[in-house]
């Protein structure tokens, strides 16, 4: 018997910093997995972001 909704999914996280600055070569994202249940609203996390070349601030986007 398995439930319609999985507790855990898969969400990407996309740099912020990147985001806003039109002149980066590209955007970080990670893609991770949440449980639903505990964290009902968006995920973010500091990861390493490759193309500021420094930890930022990363946050859930739509698929």
């Amino acid at each position: 018997m398995t439930k319609g909704k999985d507790v855990r999914v898969t969400v990407i996280v996309e740099c912020t910093t990147c985001v806003r600055n039109k002149e980066s070569t590209g955007i970080s994202r990670y893609i991770t997995q949440k449980n639903r249940h505990n964290t009902p609203s968006r995920l973010k996390l500091r990861k390493f972001c490759p193309y500021c070349f420094k930890h930022t601030i990363h946050a859930e986007i739509k698929k």
